[in-house]
């Protein structure tokens, strides 16, 4: 019998996926469901996405006082109460309509001398567990008492709203995305938890002066424990005060506008902090409010809770999240966290090894549906925004576009290029590494998938694993990093470091990301405080200082990353997608391929040091060397000198057809960026 659906474009394009033609017509056909419900209950999905403009605390200038509203559906009683009322809790009692939202007015009269800017407050909830004293999902600002140790959600209303400055600001035109992923509290030098306004002058000049042009900024949203690098979060419209005021937020990301840098957020969706004093579980009462019930509530890899995305609440709850960062705070797109746990029953926890996987029982389409949504609600909102899937499974149809069947990303993270590096740099010597297999590595990605290629992440720097500086070089980083001391293992480490980034960037993905202090091999793991270390922050902090020590090695990494940067920059080498394999000669470990009028020539053997040569090339011509790791000023030997110009030759091939060729001193752990220049 043959299907009723439209065959869809990501299909058409696809043979691989015709068998599954229906299956992902079902997913459309579902997402095309809700987005013409939505449509029809408020004219647009982004007029939809309005919770953060109607919940909570708003405004109301016929009447002349404040709203407060909070859907909580099967509470039986709510009350708030704070400072303004002398923390009485059954004083102010909210009444309940008929889709669950609960809501009480306070007229300026009677309480705006009470109601003040700063002012703190909580919600008595009575429901099936019992009375409990909980912080509004929808509370836009949460602080913690430094004696006590509790969060309360705190009344925001500033006298002058921030006003910003960024009108012009364009993310789009901004060419290849190069991003330097960031948080904010372990920034600094000094050992404590750094601010907005700290990173805004201390940290957005480095990003800056480095050549990155995208910010990816974790940790944004509310958290109770700091240590869990922003991933459980708590306040899903709160930014974490622990860093300052919304406003300082709001500068540092108007700041970095101005300086040309976008502004991504690490938009944390696919879980929700258990804790019931910070968060939002089960803040009705019901046991099954923003999660279903039990057990398929629960992330057990995570001990955190999972979202009902096919909940309406909660769907607009999540998209109206979505909307608020960039909107009230004028993010340029966001990194999506754990998209694989939400695509999953199982989590992800299982081997994708056939096609079934993605389309199986396994597979939960309500968070299908909703990560499509979420992507079209950017899109129509902001159109030059830019979503990125953290998602490791490779479900087809990610990043296509919606209207193809597909859920929507810009890009999605390539994972397996990290996990290849660690791989390699456990198990295999360097003089074993098989060229043809970083090759198909690094270049195995579909056409269709834009993927942000990287060689290490936080997750890499995170105290029980290892970052690539420290498998190469160990202990020496410590005694051994002086630019006077000779040391062969040293040399041997920078060499390999400053190759693995250039062959990443290059051959990875069409951006780029790189996490703080990567760049020039920070020594340091990152371990937040917590009761193990003494809650120090010794280790959750950046050591810029030796990256800025003329004497020492981690500059000279630091610069290698800025010229690599800015080649890339300048010749659009991302944009240009896949590269040309020239040639790989597995016999002497050299690799050759170009994109534009580069080429690239990558010699990974440990000794092998050739004088004159011969390498293929696309075009006959005068050839200039752009850069050579291998320089100086990178801590390299100066074999090479920048500038330098090579002329091609022709030699005869068996069929009488004459192949422009060049003649190079192809140096041991070297790589050479050459330019075609007449």
């Amino acid at each position: 019998m043959e299907s009723s659906h439209k065959v869809l474009a990501m299909v058409e394009r696809d043979e691989w996926l015709q068998p599954v033609a229906d299956k992902i017509a079902d997913r459309h056909e579902r997402y095309l469901k809700r987005m013409s419900a939505i449509e029809a209950q408020a004219g647009s999905i982004v007029d939809y996405a309005n919770g953060y403009r109607y919940y909570g605390w708003q405004w109301d200038d016929t009447l002349s006082g404040w709203w407060f509203r909070e859907w909580l559906p099967e509470a039986y009683d709510v009350f708030i109460f704070g400072d303004f009322n002398s923390w009485q809790r059954t004083q102010l009692r909210l009444e309940k309509d008929r889709n669950g939202v609960w809501s009480i007015f306070l007229p300026e009269a009677m309480y705006g001398h009470l109601l003040q800017h700063g002012s703190l407050y909580k919600l008595h909830v009575h429901g099936a567990n019992g009375w409990h004293d909980r912080i509004p999902a929808y509370a836009t600002r949460v602080v913690q008492d430094e004696v006590t140790k509790n969060y309360t959600a705190q009344f925001w209303n500033p006298e002058k709203p921030y006003k910003w400055h960024d009108k012009k600001f364009d993310a789009s035109k901004l060419g290849d995305l190069l991003i330097y992923e960031a948080h904010v509290g372990m920034a600094q030098e000094e050992a404590k938890v750094g601010t907005y306004n700290e990173f805004t002058k201390n940290i957005l000049p480095r990003i800056k002066e480095a050549g990155y042009n995208a910010v990816q900024l974790m940790a944004i949203a509310e958290h109770p424990y700091y240590g869990s690098f922003g991933y459980h979060v708590a306040n899903f419209f709160a930014p974490s005060s622990r860093f300052g005021t919304p406003e300082e937020l709001k500068k540092l990301i108007d700041t970095a506008h101005k300086m040309g840098i976008a502004v991504i957020m690490d938009l944390v969706h696919a879980h929700y902090v258990k804790n019931m004093n910070e968060g939002i579980l089960d803040l009705d009462g019901s046991g099954h409010h923003y999660s279903k019930a039990g057990e398929a509530g629960y992330q057990q890899y995570w001990d955190s809770m999972i979202f009902d995305y096919g909940k309406g609440g909660v769907e607009h709850f999540l998209l109206s999240n979505v909307k608020y960062w960039l909107d009230e705070f004028h993010f340029d797109g966001f990194r999506f966290d754990g998209v694989t746990s939400m695509l999953y029953y199982h989590r992800g926890y299982i081997d994708f090894d056939s096609r079934e996987k993605f389309f199986d029982e396994g597979v939960d389409l309500d968070a299908v549906t909703y990560l499509t949504l979420a992507n079209r609600l950017v899109h129509d909102f902001r159109p030059k925004a830019t979503t990125i899937a953290e998602d490791v499974s490779g479900m087809p149809g990610v990043c296509c576009k919606i209207e193809d069947g597909g859920v929507g990303f810009d890009y999605r993270l390539g994972m397996a290029i990290p996990d290849f590096w660690i791989k390699m740099l456990k198990d295999t010597p360097d003089e074993e590494w098989n060229i043809w297999e970083m090759w198909s590595i690094l270049t195995n990605r579909l056409p269709s998938v834009k993927t942000v290629a990287y060689a290490e992440s936080h997750d890499q720097a995170l105290v029980g694993d290892k970052t690539i500086a420290f498998r190469l070089l160990d202990k020496l980083m410590y005694d051994s990093m002086d630019r006077k001391t000779e040391n062969l293992v040293v040399d041997r480490g920078m060499a390999l470091h400053k190759m693995i980034r250039l062959i990443t960037i290059t051959c990875g993905g069409e951006a780029y990301l790189n996490f703080m202090g990567n760049e020039f091999g920070h020594p340091e793991w990152i371990d937040f405080p917590r009761e193990g270390n003494g809650w120090s922050c010794q280790h959750a902090r950046r050591i810029w200082s030796i990256r800025d020590n003329e004497e020492l090695r981690y500059g000279l990494l630091a610069e290698f990353d800025k010229a690599m940067i800015e080649l890339v920059k300048e010749n659009r080498i991302l944009s240009d997608g896949y590269p040309y394999n020239l040639m790989m000669d597995e016999q002497n470990k050299t690799m050759v391929y170009s994109h534009r009028d580069l080429i690239f020539v990558l010699n990974w053997h440990s000794t092998a040091s050739i004088p004159d040569y011969e390498i293929p090339l696309h075009e006959a011509g005068k050839y200039e060397l752009l850069l050579s790791s291998d320089e100086e000023r990178f801590g390299g030997h100066a074999r090479h000198q920048e500038g330098q110009e090579y002329f091609s030759f022709n030699v005869e091939g068996e069929d009488g057809t004459l192949y422009p060729r060049l003649k190079i001193y192809n140096t041991s752990r070297t790589a050479l960026v050459l330019r075609r220049v007449d």
